[in-house]
């Protein structure tokens, strides 16, 4: 049986609760929900990268990003992504920020996707994604 490996990377905060960033055991690598937080700063609370959808939904792909890397996958590994919003409004610019990332990344086929509002984030942030990856 595998080993189970949490994944916290160097740009990630420590979890506030007993949970990880990322899990990843045998091929299936998890990413816990990520937001738009900006790399940690040691004694600094979490920072957004802004207060638009545009800079929170690209740097919440970056810190998705650095947990496949800590896992050893990338974005072509991802089968599974959710999306969630607190603002049905925002569906129409997520989608044009997604699919340009995605077409930036040169990403081979893109994986299955949900989105769905959700208004249970922080005050001030706007998106959160979680990614299911399977290596090779």
């Amino acid at each position: 049986m595998s080993e189970k490996i949490a994944l916290t990377p160097a740009t990630h905060t420590t979890p506030p609760a007993k949970f990880s960033h990322g899990v990843k055991k045998g091929n299936i690598l998890q990413v816990a929900g990520q937001v738009g937080f900006l790399p940690a700063v040691e004694g600094q609370p979490p920072t957004p990268a802004g207060p638009t959808l545009r800079e929170q939904t690209l740097q919440t792909f970056a810190n998705v990003r650095a947990i496949l890397e800590e896992g050893g996958a990338t974005w072509d590994d991802v089968m599974m992504m959710r999306v969630y919003l607190t603002d049905v409004d925002h569906f129409a610019e997520m989608n044009e920020i997604y699919n340009a990332y995605f077409e930036e990344q040169g990403l081979n086929e893109a994986p299955a996707a949900r989105t769905t509002v959700y208004v249970g984030l922080p005050k001030g942030l706007l998106i959160e994604i979680d990614a299911l990856a399977v290596l090779s």
